[in-house]
C-alpha cells in the first residue's frame, strides 16, 4: 500500500483503526497473531537436540566414553553402564543449565527492547515495541526511536534522523500532507517515519503501517550488519581463563597418576580411569553456565526492585560503584509538582491543593481571593495552560498526569482557576511551536486568539526569560523593564527558591498582523515578562535513608539539577547530601572550568546546580580521573554521552527517552534514587554469591584430588574408585552451588567499602580458603579411609565406602561455611532454604548408592554401621568447624 500518497483519514479507513481511540486490546491481540511480533529475524536459535549432543564434545567426556568402550571390551559391563549413565545424567544437567542460561539471556534481550507510547482503548500506555501491530496509533517526541513504520498524522516541529536507512545524518523535517509521487526514495517520504530512526526535534503522532520484516528496516536487514550485544562479563572471561588453567592441571594430574600407578605396578585400566575421573572432578565444567544463571536470576531480582539491567556486565560493575551522580527531579523527589506560589509585578498569591487534583483556592496575604477579579493573574495562568503539552485525566478516584510534571503543575493551577484546556485549544489556534531544549532553557508557541491577533507565548527559566524581555507587567500593565524592577524580580526568584520551590516564568508579545516568524530567536526576543509560578516537588521519603546507607557503604552521592542553586541546596541538605563543608558549583562556573580544574575539587562537591546535560560528561570525566567508579543518571538525548561514558549508565524508565535508555546499562522503572541503592546492593550480593560457589566448588575439587594423590604417592590402596569420584562430582557440584548463587546478602554487605574492580577472583583471602579447606577435606577423607581399613583390614570396599561418605559429608557441611566471609557460626545454617533442599537431595543420592542392595555391586559400596557414621560425621565436620572456630576467635579479638 502506498500510504504516503493517502491522506490521514484514508489510512485510518484502510487499516480499520480509530485515530482517537486506537485499537482495542482484543483487536491488537488478533493482529499480533496475524502479523507476528514486530522484530527482525536476525539469528536462528540452536535446537534442543544440538544443544544436548554438544555436551558430549568436551575432551574429558570423550575420554570417559572411550573408557566405556574399553570396559565393554574387557567385559566390565557394570562399570561401562555406570560410567555411561553418569555421563548421560551429567549431559542432561549441562543441557538444562545451558538452556536456562540461554533463555535468561533471551529474556534480558526482550527486557532491553525499546518501549513505545501507544493508544489502546482510548488510553495512552507504554508497551514493548515488539508488540506493535499495523493500525496502532503511536506518539513520539525528541529522543524517541521510532518502533515501526508509521504514517505521520500529527507533526509539531518534527524532525527525524534517518541515517540507519539513508546514510544521511541530517534530520528530515516531517509533514502530514500526502505526497504526489508514487515511488519516492525513503529520504523523500516526508510524511512517513521508519523503524529504527531517531526523533531529534519536536513531537508527533502516527499510524503504524508496517511491522517486523515488512518494515523498510526489515526489507534490508539481510544487507545490514547488526552487531550482536555481548553479554559476557569480566568475571565470566576470568573464569574461562581459569578453566583453561584447570584443564592443563587436570591433564598433568592424569598423566602423573597413571605414571605413578604404572611404576607401582597398579592396574593400567584402573589408573587411567582414576586419572580421567579426577580430571573430570577437577574441572567445574558447569561453572560458566551457573555464573550466567546466577547473574540472570540476580537480574530477575532487580526487576522486582524496579531496575532493569540491559547489559549483564553492569551487574558486576554495580558492586564497585564509589559515586552516584543523580538527577534531583523525579529521582530524589516525588516528581509530582504542585504550584503553591504565584508572583506578578511585586504581588504574591498562594494556592492550596495537592498532587494533580484541580481543586484548590487562591490566597493573598492569607485571605481568600476571588480569582475572577484578578485579570492579569488569570491571563498568566491561561498562557501557562496554552504553552503546554501535558494532560491530566481522572482515573478512578485519582488524577493522573500524562506529560511533564512541571507542565502538569502549571496546567492544574490553571484548572483551579476554572480554565478548560480543550475549550482553550478551540478558542486559540496554535500556529507554530519552538520546543524546549536545554540550551535555550525555554519553549514558545505562536497562537492566534479569538479576535485573530497573533501572540508569542513563552515559558522557561526566569533568568533566561528576563534576559530576552524588554517589558514587565507591573501594577497591572506592561512597563519597560528597569534595573530596579530586575532587582525586585531577582529578589522574588531568590525568595521562592529559598522555600525549595522550582520557578517557571511566563512571557508574551503581540505580533503585527500576518507577520512571519522564521525561528525561535526572532520569536523569543522583546518579550513582556508576566510573572512567576513557584512549584514544589517534595523529596521522596525513602531517599534520605538510601543516601545514608550509600554513605555507610563508602558511596558518595552527588546531586545534579537544572534547578536554582538555593533550591538545590535546600533539598540536598534535607536529604543529607549537602553538609556544611560541602561545595556547590553552578552551571556558569562549571562551564568555565576545565576537566583538570574540576578534578581538583570534584570530590568536595555535593551539588551541581543550574547545569545543562552537556555538563554531565565533564563531571563523569573528572570523577573517573580521580579513580572513581561512577554511576550517572539521565533521561534526555543530551544525557546520552555522559550515560555512555559512566561506568554505570542509568536511565529513567518513566521519563527517559529511548536514546538515553539505549545508552544505559540500567533502567529505573520507577525513576527512584532508592532503586539505585537497591540495585547496587543486589549487584554486590550477586558478585559475593558467585565467589561463594567458586569457593565451594574449587575447595571440594581440591579435596577430591588431594585424597587420591596422597594415597597414590604413599602407595596406599585407592580410597575411592573412579565411579565414586564421578558420583561425588555429580551429586555435590550442581544443586548446592546453584543454591549458594541465590543466597541472601550478609547483614554488613552495605557497610563495607566498594570492592576494587581490578581484584582477582581469589582476592580477599578466597584463594587461601580454597586451598586450606580443600587440604583439610582431603586429609580427613584419607584419615577416615585409613582408620576404617585398620578396623576392617579384610574389607577394602567398606573402607572405600566410608571414605566416599566422608568426602560427600565434608563437602556438604563445608557448603554452609561458604555462606559467610567471616565464620560458619555467623549465619543461621537454615537461612537459605534452597541450600537446605539441595544438601538434602545430595544426601539422599549418596545414601541410595550405599544402602540399596541393587546399586551396591555397581558402585562398589557397603552399608555403613551407625558407630562408623558418628566417626565419619565427626571427621567430616573438622574442615568447617576448625577454621570456623579460629575465624570466630580472630573476629572476636578484632572487635573487642
Amino acid at each position: 500500500m502506498n500510504y504516503h500518497t493517502m491522506n490521514v483519514s484514508e489510512v485510518e479507513k484502510s487499516l480499520n483503526t480509530n485515530l482517537f481511540e486506537g485499537l482495542t486490546e482484543q483487536e491488537a491481540k488478533k493482529r499480533l497473531e496475524q502479523y507476528g511480533y514486530n522484530e527482525l529475524e536476525i539469528y536462528k536459535k540452536q535446537s534442543d537436540l544440538w544443544l544436548f549432543f554438544r555436551q558430549f564434545k568436551d575432551f574429558l567426556v570423550i575420554i570417559l566414553l572411550v573408557a566405556v568402550l574399553i570396559s565393554l571390551f574387557l567385559g566390565e559391563y557394570a562399570d561401562a553402564i555406570t560410567i555411561l549413565t553418569i555421563v548421560i545424567i551429567n549431559a542432561f544437567l549441562g543441557f538444562f543449565q545451558e538452556r536456562k542460561a540461554e533463555r535468561a539471556l533471551e529474556a534480558l534481550q526482550k527486557l532491553s527492547a525499546p518501549q513505545v507510547n501507544v493508544l489502546r482503548n482510548g488510553e495512552w500506555m507504554k508497551i514493548p515495541s515488539r508488540e506493535l501491530v499495523p493500525g496502532d496509533v503511536i506518539r513520539f517526541s525528541s529522543g524517541d526511536r521510532i518502533g515501526a513504520d508509521v504514517r505521520i498524522m500529527e507533526s509539531i516541529s518534527l524532525e527525524i534522523e534517518e541515517s540507519p536507512l539513508t546514510g544521511e545524518s541530517v534530520p528530515v523535517e516531517k509533514t502530514t500532507d500526502p505526497l504526489d509521487e508514487e515511488e519516492p526514495g525513503i529520504g523523500d517520504m516526508r510524511n512517513m517515519a521508519f523503524m529504527g530512526t531517531l526523533v531529534t526535534r519536536g513531537s508527533g503522532k502516527g499510524i503504524v503501517v508496517g511491522t517486523g520484516m515488512e518494515t523498510e528496516m526489515g526489507k534490508i536487514s539481510g544487507l545490514m550488519q547488526k552487531a550482536a550485544q555481548s553479554f559476557e562479563t569480566l568475571l565470566q572471561r576470568r573464569l574461562k581463563q581459569l578453566g583453561k588453567i584447570l584443564i592443563v592441571v587436570a591433564a598433568l594430574l592424569t598423566i602423573l597418576i597413571v605414571v605413578i600407578g604404572v611404576i607401582q605396578d597398579r592396574d593400567l585400566y584402573t589408573m587411567l580411569l582414576t586419572g580421567v575421573s579426577l580430571a573430570v572432578a577437577a574441572i567445574p565444567e558447569g561453572l560458566p553456565a551457573i555464573v550466567t544463571i546466577v547473574l540472570s536470576l540476580g537480574v530477575t531480582q532487580m526487576i522486582k526492585k524496579n531496575a532493569i539491567v540491559r547489559k549483564l556486565p553492569a551487574v558486576e560493575t554495580l558492586g564497585t560503584a564509589t559515586v552516584i551522580c543523580s538527577d534531583k527531579t523525579g529521582t530524589m523527589t516525588q516528581n509530582k509538582m504542585t504550584v503553591t506560589h504565584l508572583w506578578i509585578g511585586g504581588k504574591t498569591w498562594t494556592v492550596d491543593g495537592s498532587d494533580y487534583s484541580p481543586k484548590g483556592a487562591f490566597y493573598h496575604d492569607g485571605s481568600p481571593v476571588d480569582i475572577q477579579k484578578e485579570p492579569v493573574l488569570l491571563q498568566m495562568l491561561m498562557y501557562g495552560m496554552l504553552c503546554n503539552h501535558a494532560e491530566v485525566r481522572k482515573k478512578g478516584d485519582e488524577y493522573v498526569l500524562d506529560g511533564s510534571p512541571t507542565e502538569g503543575a502549571m496546567l492544574v493551577a490553571a484548572m483551579k482557576a476554572g480554565f478548560d484546556r480543550h475549550q482553550l485549544l478551540v478558542d486559540y489556534t496554535v500556529l507554530q511551536e519552538f520546543p524546549f531544549d536545554s540550551a535555550r532553557k525555554m519553549m514558545s508557541m505562536i497562537v492566534k486568539d479569538p479576535d485573530g491577533k497573533q501572540l508569542v507565548i513563552a515559558k522557561g527559566a526566569p533568568d533566561v526569560l528576563a534576559n530576552v524581555s524588554s517589558h514587565i507587567i507591573w501594577d497591572g500593565k506592561a512597563q519597560p523593564l528597569t534595573f530596579e524592577m530586575k532587582k525586585s524580580l531577582r529578589s522574588a526568584i531568590d525568595d521562592l527558591n529559598s522555600r525549595a520551590l522550582r520557578t517557571m516564568a511566563i512571557a508574551y508579545k503581540e505580533l503585527p498582523p500576518d507577520v512571519s516568524i522564521s525561528g525561535a530567536e526572532e520569536a523569543e526576543s522583546g518579550l513582556t515578562f508576566m510573572g512567576l509560578e513557584g512549584m514544589i516537588d517534595p523529596p521522596r521519603p525513602e531517599v534520605k535513608e538510601a543516601v545514608e546507607e550509600c554513605k555507610k557503604a563508602g558511596i558518595k552521592t552527588i546531586m545534579i539539577t537544572g534547578d536554582h542553586l538555593i533550591t538545590a541546596k535546600a533539598i540536598a541538605a534535607e536529604l543529607g547530601i549537602y553538609q556544611e563543608d560541602s561545595m556547590i558549583i553552578d552551571g556558569r562556573t562549571l562551564a568555565k572550568m576545565s576537566v583538570e580544574e574540576l578534578e581538583k575539587v570534584v570530590e568536595d562537591v555535593a551539588v551541581f546546580a543550574r547545569v545543562s546535560p552537556e555538563h554531565k560528561l565533564k563531571i563523569v570525566n573528572a570523577l573517573q580521573r580521580k579513580g572513581h567508579i561512577v554511576a550517572m543518571t539521565g533521561d534526555g538525548v543530551n544525557d546520552a554521552p555522559a550515560i555512555k561514558a559512566a561506568d554505570i549508565g542509568i536511565s529513567m524508565g518513566i521519563t527517559g527517552t529511548d536514546v538515553a535508555k539505549e545508552s544505559s546499562s540500567l533502567i529505573l522503572l520507577d525513576d527512584n534514587f532508592a532503586t539505585i541503592k537497591a540495585a547496587i546492593q543486589e549487584g554486590r550480593n550477586i558478585y559475593e554469591n558467585i565467589r561463594k560457589f567458586i569457593r565451594y566448588l574449587l575447595a571440594s575439587n581440591v579435596g577430591e584430588m588431594l585424597v587420591m594423590i596422597f594415597a597414590i604417592i604413599c602407595a596406599l590402596p585407592l580410597p575411592l574408585i573412579p565411579i565414586h569420584i564421578l558420583w561425588v562430582n555429580l551429586i555435590t557440584d550442581g544443586l548446592p552451588a546453584m543454591a549458594l548463587g541465590v543466597d541472601q546478602p550478609e547483614e554488613d554487605l552495605m557497610k563495607s567499602k566498594p570492592r576494587d574492580p581490578k581484584e582477582g577472583i581469589f582476592a580477599r583471602g578466597l584463594g587461601w580458603k580454597v586451598i586450606s579447606r580443600g587440604l583439610l577435606i582431603g586429609i580427613v577423607t584419607l584419615a577416615v579411609f585409613l582408620v576404617t581399613l585398620e578396623n576392617h583390614p579384610d574389607d577394602l570396599v567398606y573402607a572405600q565406602t566410608a571414605a566416599f561418605a566422608s568426602l560427600v559429608m565434608a563437602q556438604l557441611i563445608h557448603v554452609f561455611d561458604c555462606r559467610s566471609n567471616k565464620s560458619v557460626f555467623s549465619r543461621n545454617p537454615f537461612g537459605n532454604r534452597y541450600l537446605v533442599w539441595a544438601v538434602s537431595s545430595s544426601l539422599v543420592l549418596m545414601l541410595i548408592v550405599i544402602y540399596i542392595p541393587a546399586l551396591q555391586p555397581i558402585f562398589s559400596t557397603a552399608p555403613i554401621r551407625l558407630l562408623d557414621w558418628l566417626f565419619i560425621l565427626l571427621m567430616a565436620s573438622i574442615p568447617t568447624i576448625l577454621p570456623g572456630a579460629i575465624d570466630a576467635i580472630i573476629l572476636k579479638r578484632k572487635y573487642n
